[in-house]
């Protein structure tokens, strides 16, 4: 597909015969998380689409195959990615209480030639970006986070993380919201919920989304 007017490359991947994957790229960047979620909520309003989902940079189609082939709505996307998306208005500011704890916060810290300390001060400094919401129920990827951090997951996850435990991996950092396994590097925990069942939508976060998070002592 060739390249649109705005600059954003559109690749569109089949995935089925009743949906697609539009991808607009692949860093992790706040613009490039705006435009997935414009073209997200565009597609959502046509008819012959069931349900738009916005990733980092993608955006998951699934479409009703009785009112539009794949490569007709492939037309539509590329039309709707080159228009410019409305201007980013800062979502929700969420401030995030964290007992820097963590069973992985020295480990870190040595990985990356810093102090705990500095660890901490690197992590609060940011306000994050809620790029989207999936995993398990509540769960946020928020990014980017400092370069000092950038750790890869961790090479044997765990088969169990308590609820509330704050962690970093690659570029980005979370809370996971119920206990589950995972592999993400744990420094902190927080009591603030984040999955809420009997909430419409039930998660606390929402994509486009800002957290800031802050030491507390318990």
């Amino acid at each position: 597909m060739p390249p649109q007017r705005s600059g954003v490359r559109v690749r569109v991947h089949p995935l089925g015969d009743t949906a697609l994957l539009a991808e607009l790229g692949t860093r992790l960047d706040t613009a490039l998380n705006t435009r997935a979620i414009a073209l997200a909520a565009a597609l959502q309003r046509r008819r012959d689409v069931r349900r738009a989902v916005a990733g980092h940079g993608t955006v998951t189609v699934q479409f009703d195959p009785d009112q539009i082939t794949l490569d007709a709505l492939a037309v539509a996307i590329a039309r709707l990615a080159r228009k410019r998306p409305p201007v980013d208005e800062p979502g929700r500011l969420h401030r995030i209480p964290v007992v820097y704890d963590g069973p992985d916060l020295d480990a870190v810290a040595t990985a990356r030639g810093l102090s705990p300390r500095q660890v901490i001060d690197l992590h609060t400094r940011p306000i994050y970006r809620v790029f989207l919401v999936g995993f398990v129920p509540g769960w946020a990827y928020m990014g980017p986070i400092a370069d000092e951090l950038v750790l890869p997951r961790r090479s044997v996850p765990r088969t169990h993380v308590p609820a509330g435990s704050v962690a970093i991996a690659g570029q980005e950092t979370g809370i996971y919201p119920l206990a589950s396994p995972g592999g993400w590097h744990l420094i902190g925990r927080t009591s603030v919920k984040l999955f809420l069942p009997d909430s419409d939508p039930p998660s606390l976060f929402r994509a486009g989304d800002r957290v800031k998070f802050f030491p507390s002592p318990e």
